[in-house]
């Protein structure tokens, strides 16, 4: 699977809309925002105006919800989510389709970035990436959907070492918990891939079998 030549990924140019709204349609709060107390009590509220007009959700319709929470957790477009359900069901596998796609997702450079915690959120390790703060096998990169591979080496590029957005680091990532298929160092500032990702669907709370579910209709 080769990297991809793209300087800038489609992300930017994908719109959301209201996150609230977006979020209580979905029945998850995906975003960091929507992550808050405010949010909660919009969201008793709705619920309580909106029980007399509850309807049963269709089976397609549930389908398509736990894709689209899948997809706005990434942030990824319709188009680069379909690409990577394709790759997944192109490869063959013993672990599975849902976890060939789990993988695919995580080892994205935006997706690694924030497991690393240098970045808050997948949306702002997206902006780090483009900006050309980080580095991956000492070559500066912009791309955040570069698909990264056992081995490889992350790092923070020198010139942005003092940038704002890295400020206070020790303090963010002394009690942060990253996946054992990453490393970190502290003291080099340096990151590795040491693994593939590892699919647990019972201890996710996205649904990556309603994924292809949906797609095989």
């Amino acid at each position: 699977m080769g990297r991809s030549p793209r300087g800038q990924d489609a992300y930017k140019y994908m719109k959301l809309g209201p996150k609230f709204k977006i979020a209580r349609r979905l029945g998850s709060p995906i975003f960091e925002k929507t992550q808050t107390q405010k949010y909660q009590l919009s969201l008793s509220k709705k619920e309580e105006s909106g029980k007399r007009f509850r309807r049963a959700r269709s089976e397609y319709a549930r389908q398509h919800n736990e894709k689209q929470k899948v997809r706005l957790t990434y942030g990824v477009t319709e188009k680069q989510f379909h690409n990577y359900v394709n790759k997944a069901l192109g490869v063959k596998s013993e672990v599975g389709k849902p976890a060939e796609l789990y993988q695919l997702l995580e080892s994205r450079l935006d997706n690694a970035i924030y497991r690393l915690g240098l970045a808050p959120t997948r949306r702002a390790a997206r902006q780090i990436v483009s900006h050309g703060h980080i580095t991956v096998n000492d070559r500066k990169v912009n791309v955040p959907s570069l698909t990264l591979y056992e081995g490889d080496i992350l790092g923070i590029r020198k010139g942005s070492e003092t940038a704002g957005v890295f400020s206070g680091l020790v303090e963010k990532l002394k009690d942060r918990t990253i996946p054992s298929w990453l490393s970190f160092s502290l003291e080099t500032r340096v990151g590795k891939v040491s693994g593939k990702p590892a699919f647990d669907q019972t201890s996710l709370e996205l649904d990556f079998p309603s994924v292809f579910e949906f797609y095989s209709r």
